[in-house]
């Protein structure tokens, strides 16, 4: 009986001791003004720095971390531009209130804090990922960063250093709130990265853009940082090389970044069906079987910027930015076959080449007002040449029959204005902003004869947002109105369509570690200038390319839904989604005489359907984690004249481990495809090792793209009932290209906080229309 007694106060001890859960709250407040502090991290770990858990203050500077068991602890607390606050509890034995925790002004931001341990905070309009100490050290730069933090939707390039997401939606990067090149994240240190804020469901004041990641970083006072970053292939002309460099002093920063990537293939090649059916009901099916041709180009980008602030005032922010493109060598020869006679075989050549350049000068003002509030001011003026020529020939026994040479010249000149206003109120914030631009378009094209197009295009948009919090449902509303203007110059008439623009999400919280979130927007599409432009293009002895001025702007309805989950290691994001566009802009093909016209016009609708889930593990041991991603898209594509339907199955995998100093990492990708209209865009399937060494600012390794296959392909299908086609591209160099990694990235004496800008406008279509295959 005793032994029984003993036995159930001993029990009664143990389930005390690892049962009793505690709670740690206080609320974090700036040392100036006594002003609550969102947004500030809050890391709790053990007395010898290990990571326990962790979370960030709400609007009013208020947090609260549960499930604490006894012990002894610190918690640690830092901010943007404040000094990081440590305190001690010891022995801790029933929740603690810390009551009003005072940060004061400094350059330092969680140095010295460790986190051994994956943790992700969700908001109603972002998730705030924090990385951990391990997948910092593996990682050389930004964008290395983000491929170890494994979001969902996104892809990184490991080849350029790319983020995009399927489908080629708008991703936007920032760094502080402030939208910037991606040369810049690679130019990021990651000790410097706080967190990650992953927007998945941007609100009105970011336009289209489909994802914006935000880069938390610690901002300097003085001194300056460099970084360069070397990749180049050992088996293939193929490099993506940067230097960047950024200076402090005083009020003012300086700071200057150089891109280059060049890029020289030999064995590219192209393998193209094509079916014509006449008007007379005759037909002709011919085959390309391509020969080995070349593609060569050159990328350069140059960014210049300084920056004066007044610390809680305003800053002034100057940006110059340069993009240059020179592309020598689109090259593709080859034979066609006519399928339904053997010996009918001529000789073909297609060679495109072109030069574009691009200068902007990007002028920034921000001001913060009392309570709460920030305008923001930002004007941008791009100009845009571009020059193409494309020479296509078909040739029998030395006799031409086919002699085309297309020249086009372009010149864009623009100016985007936007304002922005922005109110916190408690836990809800109210925001508008109006954006314009105005374009005057040049262009001239020599196909045998002139044409000049000239036209001008503005937009406008105003809008504004309200977001709140009630009980457990997080939502945002928001209203905006566009007016689209368009006016050839060659034409009478003028075209003005007015959009009404609402979005609205709301967000159910489950609990602490899921949501479910259910968003519709409407957006206006409007047509590209180089589709408007009254020219016609020959394609070739068949095709002619020709634009539509009569296009209109149309509607998009979009509606998703997103479950979400994560628990200790595992992660689960599951996304459904469709899309409704009445009237869209689409490819459709006429038959004139004995030629075949490639042209776009207003649709009666298009739709698509789609669903993704992915899971995640990991860092298991901080050395293992992996991910995995399914989906499928659905298209329906209702013409004019045409029905068609598609489903495109798709898949993604990563998989990482980290040991010491090492970074091992594996990837592969299904074709993605996208169908619009009549023409089927096809995705890449494609695969990836890497090996890395990094030490503390220095980064060696290798990497090869398509190790496992010696072709590489994308193709692109039209499935036109009057000249349909089966288009494959091939670059040989791209499978099992060896490249060689190196980076050196590092920082001196910096101290000084600098503001960051919250916009960056920028204008990157020509207009131009191209008239290749």
């Amino acid at each position: 009986m005793k032994r029984m007694i003993l036995f159930m106060l001993l029990c009664s001890v143990m389930v005390d001791a690892f049962c009793q859960k505690i709670e740690i709250k206080g609320r974090i407040l700036d040392a100036k003004n006594q002003q609550p502090m969102e947004f500030a991290n809050v890391v709790l770990q053990t007395i010898d720095t290990v990571f326990v858990s962790g979370t960030t203050s709400d609007t009013k500077g208020y947090f609260k971390i549960d499930q604490v068991v006894r012990g002894n602890y610190q918690v640690a607390i830092s901010n943007l531009g404040y000094e990081t606050q440590y305190i001690a509890i010891q022995d801790i034995s029933k929740s603690v209130d810390l009551g009003n925790i005072s940060m004061n002004d400094a350059a330092v931001s969680l140095e010295g804090v460790t986190v051994s341990g994956s943790n992700m905070s969700s908001r109603s309009d972002r998730k705030l990922v924090f990385p951990t100490t391990k997948q910092i050290e593996a990682s050389n730069n930004g964008i290395a960063l983000l491929q170890q933090l494994m979001l969902p939707k996104i892809r990184i390039n490991h080849m350029d250093n790319t983020v995009s997401v399927p489908g080629n939606g708008e991703v936007q990067l920032r760094i502080n709130g402030v939208k910037v090149e991606t040369q810049e994240i690679v130019a990021l240190l990651p000790e410097d990265i706080i967190r990650v804020e992953y927007h998945d469901n941007p609100g009105l004041r970011y336009g289209n853009a489909e994802v914006v990641l935000d880069y938390i970083v610690r901002r300097p006072e003085t001194g300056g940082n460099v970084s360069v970053d070397l990749r180049n292939g050992v088996n293939a002309v193929w490099g993506n090389d940067q230097l960047s460099a950024k200076i402090n002093h005083k009020k003012s920063e300086f700071g200057v970044n150089y891109n280059i990537n060049p890029r020289d293939f030999y064995e590219v090649y192209r393998d193209n069906e094509e079916s014509f059916n006449f008007e007379d009901g005759t037909s002709l099916k011919r085959k390309e079987l391509g020969e080995h041709g070349r593609l060569q180009y050159l990328w350069q980008n140059l960014n210049l910027n300084y920056s004066y602030q007044e610390p809680d005032k305003y800053l002034f922010n100057a940006t110059f930015r340069y993009h240059q493109t020179n592309n020598p060598h689109l090259d593709y020869k080859g034979k066609l076959y006519n399928m339904q006679q053997e010996n009918d075989v001529v000789d073909m050549i297609d060679k495109t080449a072109e030069k574009y350049y691009r200068p902007a000068l990007d002028l920034y003002y921000q001001r913060n007002l009392k309570n709460d509030q920030t305008l923001v001011f930002n004007l941008v003026g791009t100009y845009m040449n571009s020059n193409s020529e494309r020479i296509y020939r078909e040739s029998k026994a030395e006799e031409m029959l086919t002699d085309v040479n297309n020249r086009t010249e372009g010149k864009k000149y623009s100016v985007i204005g936007e304002a922005i206003y922005e109110k916190k109120l408690g836990k809800n914030r109210l925001s508008g902003g109006l954006k314009h631009e105005q374009a005057f378009i040049d262009n001239l094209y020599r196909n045998g004869h002139e044409t000049n197009t000239r036209m001008d295009q503005s937009d406008s948009y105003l809008y504004a947002e309200w977001a709140g919090k009630v009980s457990k449902l997080d939502y945002t509303v928001g209203v905006g109105l566009s007016r689209y203007y368009y006016k050839q110059r060659s034409m009478d008439e003028s075209y003005s369509y007015y959009t009404f623009r609402p979005k609205v999400t709301l967000q159910y919280n489950l609990m602490d570690n899921s949501f479910l979130r259910l968003s519709g927007a409407v957006r206006r599409v409007a047509p590209s200038l180089s589709n408007l432009s009254d020219v016609e293009m020959v394609v070739d002895s068949l095709q002619i390319q020709r634009g539509n001025p009569n296009l209109k702007p149309y509607m998009n309805y979009n509606l998703q839904l997103t479950y979400e989950i994560k628990k200790g290691l595992f992660y689960n994001s599951t996304w459904a989604n469709y899309d409704y566009s009445p009237d869209v802009i689409a490819d459709e093909k006429l038959i004139e005489g004995d030629k075949f016209i490639q042209t776009w016009n207003n649709q009666k609708d298009w739709q698509r359907m789609s669903a993704r889930t992915t899971f995640r593990v990991g860092p298991v041991k901080d050395i293992l984690q992996f991910s995995v991603t399914g989906g499928v898209n659905h298209y329906r594509s209702n013409g004019n004249t045409y029905k068609h339907r598609y489903t495109n199955w798709f898949y993604n995998g990563e998989i990482s481990a980290n040991y010491k100093k090492v970074l091992l990492l594996f990837g592969i990708e299904s074709n993605w495809n996208w169908f619009e209209g009549e023409t089927l865009y096809g995705g890449e399937n494609i695969h990836y090792v890497m090996a890395k060494y990094n030490l503390k600012n220095v980064s060696f390794g290798l990497s090869m793209f398509n190790p496992f296959s010696d072709n590489f392909k994308q193709v692109n299908e039209n499935w036109s009932q009057h000249a349909s086609y089966k288009h494959a591209n091939y670059i040989n160099e791209s499978s099992r290209l060896l490249m060689v990694h190196f980076s050196y990235n590092f920082s001196f004496g910096r101290k000084f906080t600098a503001a960051q800008k919250r916009l960056h406008n920028s204008d990157s279509d020509s207009g131009v229309m191209s008239s290749g295959k």
